[in-house]
């Protein structure tokens, strides 16, 4: 149909019922979709969304199990550094510890949050979220703590700092006897959990969970 007549059907049409790309900002309706299948825009072929199927209970295992992770990864040795007879454990939390004693403050506050603070409040925001949806109770709190985690999306940079771990391995190895400690191994799999957790959380099923609009997203 011509453009004009196109927009005139699609401003006819309630909001929920409209998509709006994010990479060329088309406006469409929104198709009905079933479990697996895709969308894509029309124009420019970027990825709108996947509906995936039992989405609120993979993520809330996944959520359940990085909070499983998240204690041994934080509070666990990361390495053992033995250097002229002298044997030191490290772990997430010392670090944060050794830079205020040091006096750098500041330091130790960015490392605070961004590595231990804030992704645990996403990691509590988001069962909160699974939860108000699988419960089906108390669903505009969960809209608000979802809109939380988005805001938190950025903050959480526990891949900055596992990088930083294996950089100064790379550098002590040739100085040191260094031997990864456990702590080491929970925090990249809290890492990879968090990651798998971002894809399967599809964002667009969990708003319309939230909404009351998808009844498949928590089966």
């Amino acid at each position: 149909m011509p453009d004009s007549v196109e927009s005139r059907f699609l401003s006819e049409l309630p909001v929920e019922r409209l998509i709006a790309c994010h990479e060329c900002d088309l406006l469409m309706r929104k198709p009905q979709i079933e479990n697996g299948e895709r969308v894509e825009c029309p124009r420019c072929g970027y990825e709108l969304y996947t509906h995936r199927h039992q989405v609120t209970r993979r993520s809330l295992a996944l959520v359940l199990a990085a909070l499983l992770l998240y204690v041994p990864a934080n509070f666990l040795p990361i390495m053992q550094l033995n250097l002229l007879g002298q044997t030191s454990e490290d772990t997430l939390w010392s670090s944060v510890l050794g830079l205020y004693d040091s006096g750098m403050q500041g330091v130790a506050a960015v490392v605070f949050l961004c590595s231990m603070a804030i992704p645990l409040l996403k990691l509590l925001c988001q069962l909160a979220v699974l939860l108000s949806i699988r419960l089906d109770f108390g669903r505009s709190y969960g809209l608000l703590l979802y809109r939380i985690y988005h805001h938190l999306r950025e903050w959480g940079m526990l891949e900055v700092y596992l990088m930083g771990i294996l950089v100064a391995i790379v550098k002590l190895v040739d100085l040191a006897d260094i031997s990864l400690g456990l702590g080491l191994f929970c925090f990249i799999a809290l890492l990879l959990v968090q990651v798998w957790l971002e894809v399967t959380m599809s964002p667009h099923q969990i708003w319309e969970a939230l909404a009351g609009e998808d009844v498949h997203a928590g089966d």
